[in-house]
């Protein structure tokens, strides 16, 4: 089974970088991330011609939004809400994996705007809640370590040294402070997540899946930040045997600022 997460930054402005992608990676399930598209406006007919014929949605008109895209069937898809609002965060979905279910969820975290204080920055607060109720939630699941569970997406936070083109610059940058840093490692120590891509990749080694528009060349300045996750319970971690960040789709025609991150389960 070969899963991507992908913020496409508009599903229907870049249907066409979409049907790009799948036909270059050739995957089982595809988990968009800021689909910016309200759910009866989905391109379903488009995405069935790609070979997804399960789809799951969860947007809202002009932003943030989630989709999980797949050529097996779903036996189960929830949408759930953080802090009292709905506004297309996450959608999980279960599907069968080797005769027993698999549980994917879909994320995309706010990004918590760029002052680095609830106190004059709610964005930052909301994003700061948002988290501690994904905490919440996965420390109250059951069965950690035998439930076949994945989570995936845009969590806008690079956790560690070297997922940022410069640990001392970004400390005080929305998305690498020491305090989105902690939370996210508690959201991931409450269910016992395995983070795929520091399994795969060094921790010394620089890693990103995310590129600024505002850079002018954002190949030459690399400076880029590993915003984007594949997470597994203990009982995937033997069974993912690769891991892969798309990094040439950064070059794409009028492309996301992220771009796709890869795993296989054999």
């Amino acid at each position: 089974m070969r899963i991507v997460t992908w913020n496409i930054n508009s599903v229907r402005l870049r249907i066409e970088l979409l049907a790009k992608m799948a036909k270059k990676l050739k995957p089982d399930i595809i988990c968009l991330q800021e689909t910016k598209c309200p759910n009866d406006s989905f391109p379903t007919k488009a995405i069935n011609k790609m070979g997804f014929e399960h789809i799951a949605v969860n947007g809202i008109k002009g932003y943030h939004g989630v989709a999980t895209l797949s050529k097996i069937p779903f036996a189960k898809t929830s949408i759930i809400n953080y802090c009292g609002q709905k506004d297309g965060r996450h959608i999980e979905t279960v599907l069968d994996y080797e005769g027993a279910p698999l549980s994917l969820h879909n994320f995309y975290v706010p990004a918590g705007g760029d002052e680095p204080d609830r106190k004059i920055n709610e964005k930052f607060g909301h994003k700061l809640d948002f988290l501690g109720e994904m905490q919440s939630r996965f420390v109250k699941a059951k069965q950690k370590t035998t439930a076949q569970r994945i989570l995936v997406g845009d969590l806008n936070i690079a956790p560690y040294e070297h997922d940022v083109w410069s640990h001392k610059q970004l400390l005080n940058v929305v998305s690498h402070t020491p305090q989105e840093v902690a939370l996210l490692e508690k959201v991931r120590k409450s269910h016992n997540w395995i983070d795929v891509a520091r399994a795969f990749v060094p921790f010394e080694e620089k890693l990103y899946s995310w590129w600024s528009y505002r850079a002018r060349d954002w190949d030459v300045s690399n400076r880029g930040r590993r915003l984007d996750h594949i997470w597994v319970t203990p009982a995937l971690e033997s069974k993912v045997n690769s891991y892969k960040i798309l990094k040439e789709a950064r070059g794409w025609e009028r492309p996301s600022d992220h771009v796709p991150v890869m795993i296989d389960l054999i």
